[in-house]
């Protein structure tokens, strides 16, 4: 590895002829709609594509979890004011045991909650 042009750089870059290709991760704020121990229903303004691989970030009550999904179906929900609302199915990708206890303890609380006259 051999770079002619100092740059100041503590490790030189090397240029690639032609490209590589990558992909940039974001966070992105979601509205989580309904959710289950195998997948969820989300709202974002930004479209997600078919069968992506994400991981996704759960405020659970006082559990914050992360869990990866394959995103199963997608489409527009909602335009209004000129944003693009997208609704997404997401399942849960070999979740950790971790989480899926918090999601149980959290869908046991909504019900309980629920069920208190």
């Amino acid at each position: 590895m051999t770079d002619d042009a100092p740059t100041g750089r503590r490790v030189p870059r090397i240029g690639i002829l032609g490209e590589i290709q990558g992909d940039v991760m974001v966070y992105e704020p979601m509205a989580i709609t309904d959710i289950s121990l195998m997948g969820a229903q989300i709202e974002t303004a930004v479209p997600l594509r078919l069968n992506s691989l994400h991981d996704f970030r759960l405020r659970l009550g006082d559990h914050m979890v992360v869990v990866k999904g394959r995103i199963v179906h997608a489409h527009v929900c909602d335009v209004e004011n000129q944003a693009t609302i997208y609704r997404a199915g997401i399942e849960f990708v070999q979740p950790s045991e971790r989480a899926i206890a918090a999601i149980h303890e959290f869908l046991d609380a909504v019900v309980e909650s629920r069920n208190r006259p």
